[in-house]
């Protein structure tokens, strides 16, 4: 099998992609705003971001995509070391909980193009090898953004557009804990 043959097995047509049954983003304008906000992405830099049951985002990374021919292996290899970089794996759940999304910046519109579709093939395989739920790829091109396979896009943010403030997509603090023996010592304390 020549180099090019293989290479064009790693990747996803859109028939395949919205048949892997991919979660839905609950609020996709959202997630886009917010990377977009934080990592500031230009033509051919890609954003993975990994997000909670809840859709809160936990934690992301943006790198710029080398000039080389689309390889649906060399991409799975580049987000999997971003992924190592930025959070941990949780291979030892029997299910995954953690959902992993990618916002690829690109030339062009919306539309599929055989290099989304090799993105498409290496996040589904980082994911896998990071113990994580696959996510929603998304497209951002002048024309805007579009979360591809379901259909779900818009026209800001996009490649020209400023960046948001990012408020709404960063996660809140956890909530202090309270309770157990160290709280009640303590309430006793300020109680004399």
């Amino acid at each position: 099998m020549s180099t090019s043959a293989a290479s064009a097995t790693r990747l996803l047509e859109p028939a395949e992609w919205a048949a892997a049954g991919i979660p839905l983003l609950r609020n996709p304008r959202e997630v886009v705003s917010g990377l977009h906000a934080r990592h500031h992405p230009g033509p051919a830099t890609a954003v993975v971001a990994v997000l909670d049951p809840d859709d809160r985002l936990r934690a992301s990374a943006s790198f710029v995509r080398r000039p080389a021919p689309a390889d649906g292996w060399m991409f799975r290899n580049a987000l999997l070391a971003q992924l190592r970089r930025v959070i941990p794996h949780d291979l030892r759940r029997r299910t995954p909980v953690r959902t992993a999304v990618l916002l690829y910046c690109r030339e062009g519109d919306g539309r599929w193009t055989e290099e989304d579709g090799a993105w498409m093939w290496g996040l589904r395989d980082a994911c896998t090898l990071h113990g994580l739920r696959c996510g929603a790829y998304i497209t951002l091109t002048r024309d805007g953004w579009q979360v591809l396979g379901e259909g779900r896009g818009g026209r800001r943010p996009n490649t020209d557009s400023p960046p948001e403030p990012f408020a709404t997509a960063v996660a809140p603090p956890p909530p202090p804990r309270t309770g157990g023996v160290a709280s009640e010592v303590l309430r006793r304390a300020a109680a004399r």
